[in-house]
């Protein structure tokens, strides 16, 4: 019997074994979509507590403790961070089977060294000896990053924000790049008029615009979208429950812009052609700069009502969406390619029962012009666990070129989260090793090794256009 998150963790033979330690374990992180803030990279924050950069701002972590029956004063109330740690570390041995159980404990090792099992008992002692560490300067957020090999990392970041914390950390060499993604989801919200509005208003301050028209409104959008460029920007990324293509006329834009800008209430029909219209629109600049666009499609957002009014979004209201995905993506991708102005496009899908859809719907649209260029993108949100990697792995190699595939990401919004790329890892060796050992790959180690290593870490930098960032 193996112990537990021993060196060898997930690795079943001997074969998925060395593909991982010679080749996998090595190579260096690109964490092409996160949400982390760039200001405490900027500042190169020391945390006060590894309650505020481990628990603050993860929804994964406040859905299992109010499933666990954790009162909300101690998941995101008033009470103290070592009372939430304590919470948090009352819940961990239930998550078991949960993806929290072994995230939790690999980062409490790889950068604590922690070997502990975090519980009731463990939980005062993890808790100062976490503490302890974060305060020294070898556990800034810089420092955190470099300990997990990070190479490039890109933010999330809306279309209004002045970047000026990305110009910042730019400006003051640090090794990392840290590049912003264009992600403009607040431009579709027109079903709110007056969210919608009041948008438009951040939108002219950003822009330095006057906007009362539908030609002003994409001329801002554009600007925003020049100047995401100029700060290294490579990519857009969109969350969406589907994609939008409905047929629309250039009148009926103009109409329906004319009506939200007099705070006036669009049908359902009105706001579908708008948002295919504005999503067709930036798309066609996303293929002019040569960025990557992302679009994560299928969540069901803002279920619990009161939960959202009190906590606002992502607070751990979302799941899976059942919503229908293969024509939306379909009469989308085909009308920019039709004008040959169809970008490098990754798709995630959140539903399971998406997989096969999403991964014969990438190989639609490849063109021969780059490796890989429309991508079934990663495992993702409730997916990113051990069993959704690997049927993604199976699905994308049955139906598409799982070798030019351009790995995983975190997703996330914790400076902690960075081992998730190990955990793929190992999942992709054993994946692969596992084929080996059984006769059904051949033994040709350093060829399935390339692969992997093409997969963690070769395919993606070679994907996005970061060097042209000058």
């Amino acid at each position: 019997m193996k112990n537990f998150l021993d060196d060898d963790f997930l690795l079943n033979n001997k074969t998925s074994v060395q593909l991982y330690h010679e080749y996998a374990a090595s190579a260096p992180i690109i964490d092409y979509h996160n949400h982390l803030p760039i200001e405490d990279i900027c500042h190169d924050r020391n945390f006060d507590s590894i309650t505020q950069v481990w628990m603050n701002d993860d929804h994964y972590k406040w859905r299992a403790m109010r499933a666990n029956g954790i009162d909300e004063s101690r998941i995101t109330g008033s009470t103290g961070d070592k009372d939430k740690f304590h919470a948090w570390a009352a819940t961990v041995p239930f998550t078991i089977g949960n993806p929290l159980y072994h995230w939790t404990h690999m980062e409490l090792q790889r950068y604590f060294g922690i070997k502990k099992l975090l519980d009731q008992t463990t939980a005062s002692d993890i808790y100062a000896q976490c503490n302890d560490f974060l305060q020294t300067r070898e556990f800034s957020v810089r420092n955190l990053l470099r300990k997990m090999k990070v190479k490039i990392l890109c933010t999330t970041d809306d279309p209004t924000d002045t970047l000026e914390y990305h110009k910042m950390v730019k400006e003051d060499g640090f090794e990392i790049k840290v590049y912003p993604t264009f992600r403009p989801d607040k431009v579709l919200q027109v079903e709110n008029v007056e969210f919608f509005n009041s948008y438009i208003k951040k939108l002219e301050a950003a822009a330095n615009a006057n906007i009362v028209n539908l030609q002003n409104f994409y001329d801002a959008l554009k600007s925003r979208h020049d100047f995401f460029h100029s700060l290294g920007c490579r990519s857009a990324d969109h969350g969406l429950e589907h994609l939008y293509a409905s047929d629309f006329t250039a009148a009926e834009i103009e109409n329906i812009f004319k009506k939200l800008r007099e705070s006036k209430s669009v049908t359902p029909e009105e706001a579908v052609k708008f948002k295919s219209a504005v999503l067709l629109q930036l798309a066609e600049w996303n293929y002019e700069r040569g960025w990557v666009q992302q679009y994560h499609l299928g969540a069901l957002r803002k279920n619990n009502s009161r939960g959202e009014a009190e906590l606002g979004p992502d607070s751990g209201w979302d799941s899976i969406g059942d919503f229908l995905q293969a024509k939306h993506i379909s009469v989308f991708l085909n009308k920019l390619n039709n004008k040959n102005k169809l970008a490098k496009t990754v798709l995630y899908n959140l539903n399971p029962a998406d997989n096969a859809v999403f991964s014969t719907m990438a190989g639609n649209f490849n063109d021969g012009t780059i490796a890989g260029k429309i991508q079934w993108g990663a495992a993702w949100w409730f997916l990113d666990q051990k069993e959704g990697m690997e049927k993604h792995l199976a699905t994308l190699a049955n139906m598409g070129l799982v070798s030019k595939f351009i790995g995983m990401l975190t997703d996330s919004r914790s400076f902690l989260s960075f081992p998730r790329h190990e955990y793929f890892r190992r999942i992709l060796c054993e994946f692969f090793g596992s084929r080996v050992h059984a006769g059904e790959l051949p033994a040709d180690i350093p060829w399935i090794g390339k692969v992997i290593q093409d997969i963690c870490y070769n395919n993606v930098n070679n994907y996005f256009d970061w060097a042209k960032d000058n």
